[in-house]
């Protein structure tokens, strides 16, 4: 009875969390899949089946008509009209005479269509269409064809992306952007976040609601305003407005809430020990933060780091507001945006776009995702 109580307490809750996290790792993990088996999909497959169909092949409706007249021959005491309906490696698997019932006869049946006349479609898409009078005066008659496409993978998507012009260009530029647009909050918000954690001063409670009150703020609020302000500024001085340097601010204004708010309730977790021993040493604020305080936030400073980073990476309308659409200032993303036409026609090569612009955050990730881990080990071994 102990055992099976000690399971009930012990097992299955901890067998229930796994099963939980699995789930959730499947759910995140298969749209990733779907995407990553639609890159490499041929472009008619894609629009005609879905991605989990790709390894069984695609199956799709055609209506095609058969030869003229004028391809007739004779035949015994009839005439008859034959061909190849499908090219390549596609194969019938059924066929109709009525739009209604394109399916309705399967490939390889001999089907009498009136008047004496038969039709047969074979899997292989060739066919044989028998009168028992000439086919002069008619018009090529329509057929409907349910044809299977094999399963057919191709890197056309990729290359089509790789090789449009100004790509390599919106890569620089997009790591032009996000680096310092990352970096900068990042080195703001750990000073404001020291302050607002250790430092006493008048209206503390007050700056700490209104950074609170800022991460509710929608981005698209406050665009319009923050660019007329920029404007307004850079004709004051005469500061060209699309510039790196108003893109830097804007990212660096819409993230340091979030940052200032994550690093402020972590640093102010600390031990205050170390803190007041330090203070105790003689060490001011700015040796405590730079000394003890920044190494023991690492953790932190990489976790929001990573956000940032994606944010900023994946960003389009701070880009195309602050930095302009021209060629020579065009980021990644709207490169990209631009291959898909004026009316998205060029869809497919989403899926490959999705997959090239992942590849820098991935490496981002798993770079401070080491460091993160490094830096908890740190933080919790205490010196002598």
């Amino acid at each position: 009875m102990d055992i099976a109580q000690s399971l009930r307490r012990t097992g299955f809750p901890r067998l229930f969390v796994h099963f939980a996290v699995l789930v959730i790792v499947l759910l995140w993990l298969l749209p990733t899949l779907g995407i990553l088996v639609s890159s490499l999909r041929d472009k008619d497959q894609i629009t005609v089946s879905g991605w989990w169909t790709a390894f069984a092949g695609a199956t799709q409706t055609e209506a095609v008509r058969l030869a003229e007249p004028s391809a007739q021959r004779q035949d015994g005491t009839g005439y008859v009209i034959s061909g190849t309906l499908v090219e390549g490696d596609k194969t019938v698997s059924a066929f109709g005479t009525r739009v209604l019932e394109p399916g309705a006869f399967p490939a390889g049946e001999t089907v009498d269509v009136g008047d004496g006349e038969t039709l047969t479609v074979h899997a292989d898409g060739t066919y044989e269409y028998r009168k028992p009078t000439s086919f002069d005066g008619e018009r090529g008659r329509r057929v409907y064809l349910t044809v299977v496409t094999p399963p057919a993978f191709t890197f056309d998507n990729y290359r089509t992306v790789l090789n449009a012009e100004g790509i390599g260009n919106a890569f620089v530029n997009s790591l032009t952007v996000t680096i310092p647009a990352t970096v900068i909050p990042i080195l703001i918000a750990a000073f404001a976040a020291y302050a607002l954690a250790w430092m006493e001063f008048p209206g503390r409670a007050i700056l700490i609601a209104v950074v609170v009150g800022l991460i509710v703020v929608p981005l698209q609020m406050s665009l319009i305003p923050l660019l007329r302000m920029y404007n307004g500024i850079g004709m004051l001085f005469g500061v060209p407005s699309k510039t790196y340097a108003g893109i830097w601010l804007a990212h660096t204004a819409f993230g340091m809430p979030l940052a200032i708010y994550l690093l402020r309730n972590y640093i102010a977790g600390l031990p205050k020990e170390i803190i007041e021993s330090a203070r105790v040493d003689g060490a001011s604020d700015f040796e405590i933060f730079v000394r003890i305080v920044l190494p023991l936030s690492f953790p932190a400073l990489a976790s929001f780091s990573i956000f940032q980073f994606l944010w900023v990476w994946n960003d389009l309308l701070v880009a195309m507001v602050f930095l302009g659409t021209s060629g020579d200032q065009l980021v990644l993303t709207g490169a990209l945006n631009a291959l898909l036409g004026s009316r998205g026609g060029n869809w497919e090569i989403l899926t490959a776009s999705a997959f090239i612009t992942i590849i820098v955050p991935l490496l981002v990730f798993f770079a401070l995702q080491r460091y993160l881990v490094r830096g908890l080990l740190a933080g919790s071994v205490k010196g002598g």
